[in-house]
């Protein structure tokens, strides 16, 4: 920020700052970022020089600073040498006497070439050169209108300039055409308040997913919140700590505001956000109450508002009304091939003596991101005997990585969910779902109820010819839950009315 004190500093200036610091940019500003006492025109051109924006307000007695026309110079400079953006704004001056150096802005340069030798004289051109380059600029003119309104449009572009970039993993084979569907999905342009639900598998990716896909349109938006883990702590508690950052992103309010309450939350909410345009992920939802505490109504929020949510449980986002619904779906083996390789390789295919050895694994992976992930990172410059030996222990026990992330969702099934879960790898998968709901029926259990809350979860699906299927990973894991439960049985027993059927582990 380039400005004279004198001018701006208890006003416009200091409102400016406090907005940048409250949205996490680091701004420089000679009063208080950088040392005082030294030799302080190198940090100042130093900060200068390492700064995407350069902010210059020109106010009456700007020119009159020897050291504002220095830092005016350099950031010209920057603006042609790094590309650095320059936003002008003309605080109660003339734009026209900026550009062309007349009125108060002549009659500064009038002072500073009293009695100047040719060396000032040519730094004077300098001054006047880079003066009115800036004044050119496409900028903001505070005159008569209210500055709190010029200082949104203010962040509004900066916003856009310097959007808050996620980290995301390079290797992410099939995220375009993930991307490409969410974000026609979320019809940006449109006016209204739009939700949208992403839904899968846990390790399929739907993490991974909104945070590219926050990357790539967050700049559209100046308020932005991105809740991560919204399952870890699902407490009363943990709502309203959600729910303050919530409303701290999107008001820029850190520090400013502490809830007491749930509900105290919601009437914020309700009263800040229903006029202003906001951009919410939540991340991981496990409970209908996390959706009615921190997205409760498409008129919580103000028009132009987009919501992503993902979650296991597709019907969270049936009963709480979304927009859309994006099932993510697993890779083909074609993708699953390159992911894999990714990680295993550092490139897209596999090296010739691996090429069996790879597809092998892939078929054990089955198309499920997180395993594709997991077990190319585990082979990674291991010689051809340590995958030999690997994939002959995955044929006998799952990896722990794996399978403890895939025990979260069973952990969260009741015990009738459980038993209908537990039956399918073990005897059900690949058959008939009439079947299945009529054999489910006669041991008492409530098959249609137990059913769905599994396809619910993305745990099982039912083919177009009525068969009812289940990823290879959760068959592994559920024969691997039955095994745990008798280890010293190697056949499982199960009693549906008066017949018995056993699989053998």
């Amino acid at each position: 920020m380039s400005f004279r004190g004198e001018d701006t500093h208890t006003n416009f200036t200091d409102h400016l700052y406090s907005n940048l610091i409250r949205n996490n940019l680091k701004t420089f500003r000679d009063d208080d970022e950088l040392p005082k006492g030294g030799d302080i025109a190198p940090e100042l051109l130093q900060g200068i020089e390492e700064s995407r924006i350069s902010v210059i307000e020109f106010s009456k007695t700007y020119a009159h600073s020897k050291w504002c026309l220095e830092e005016l110079v350099k950031i010209i400079n920057c603006k042609v040498e790094r590309e650095q953006k320059v936003i002008p704004i003309f605080y109660h001056v003339d734009p026209f006497e900026v550009r062309n150096q007349k009125g108060i802005f002549e009659e500064a340069f009038a002072l500073h070439e009293e009695n100047a030798d040719e060396e000032k004289k040519d730094k004077i051109r300098r001054w006047k050169t880079a003066m009115r380059e800036a004044g050119n600029l496409a900028g903001y003119h505070v005159e008569d209108s209210y500055e709190s309104k010029i200082i949104d449009d203010i962040m509004e572009e900066i916003h856009g300039i310097i959007p808050k970039v996620l980290d995301v993993n390079d290797n992410n084979v099939g995220m375009d055409s993930h991307l490409e569907t969410l974000i026609s999905s979320l019809n940006i342009l449109l006016n209204g308040v739009r939700m949208v639900g992403i839904y899968g598998l846990s390790g399929i990716d739907k993490t991974t997913i909104i945070t590219a896909l926050h990357n790539k349109i967050s700049n559209r938006f100046r308020s932005i919140s991105f809740l991560t883990n919204v399952r870890e702590k699902s407490t009363k508690d943990s709502s309203i700590i959600k729910l303050q950052q919530l409303l701290d992103d999107t008001l820029g309010v850190r520090g400013q505001m502490t809830l007491k309450n749930i509900h105290e939350g919601i009437k914020v909410m309700k009263d800040r956000l229903s006029s202003k345009k906001v951009l919410v992920f939540l991340n991981d939802i496990d409970d209908l109450r996390q959706l009615e505490h921190l997205v409760g109504k498409h008129s919580w929020f103000g028009h132009g508002s987009r919501i992503v949510i993902t979650t296991r449980k597709k019907y969270l986002l049936m009963a709480h009304g979304v927009d859309y619904l994006f099932e993510v779906d697993k890779l083909n083996n074609v993708k699953a091939l390159q992911l894999f390789c990714s990680y295993a390789f550092k490139q897209h295919l596999p090296k010739k003596c691996y090429r069996d050895l790879s597809i092998h694994i892939v078929q054990y992976a089955d198309g499920l991101p997180l395993a594709l992930k997991v077990l190319g990172s585990l082979l990674f410059r291991k010689g051809v005997k340590g995958w030999k030996s690997e994939l002959k222990k995955l044929e006998q026990v799952p990896n722990m990585e794996i399978t403890n992330v895939l025990k979260i969702s069973y952990a969260r099934l009741d015990d009738t969910q459980k038993m209908i879960f537990l039956d399918i790898p073990c005897f059900l998968k690949g058959n008939n779902m009439e079947a299945v709901t009529t054999i489910l029926d006669g041991s008492e259990f409530n098959a249609e109820s137990g059913i769905n809350a599994l396809m619910d979860r993305c745990f099982i699906a039912i083919s177009k010819d009525k068969m009812i299927e289940m990823h290879d990973l959760l068959t592994q894991m559920g024969k691997e839950i039955v095994y745990n439960e008798c280890p010293n049985e190697p056949l499982r027993e199960a009693g549906y009315g008066d017949r018995w059927m056993f699989i053998e582990y």
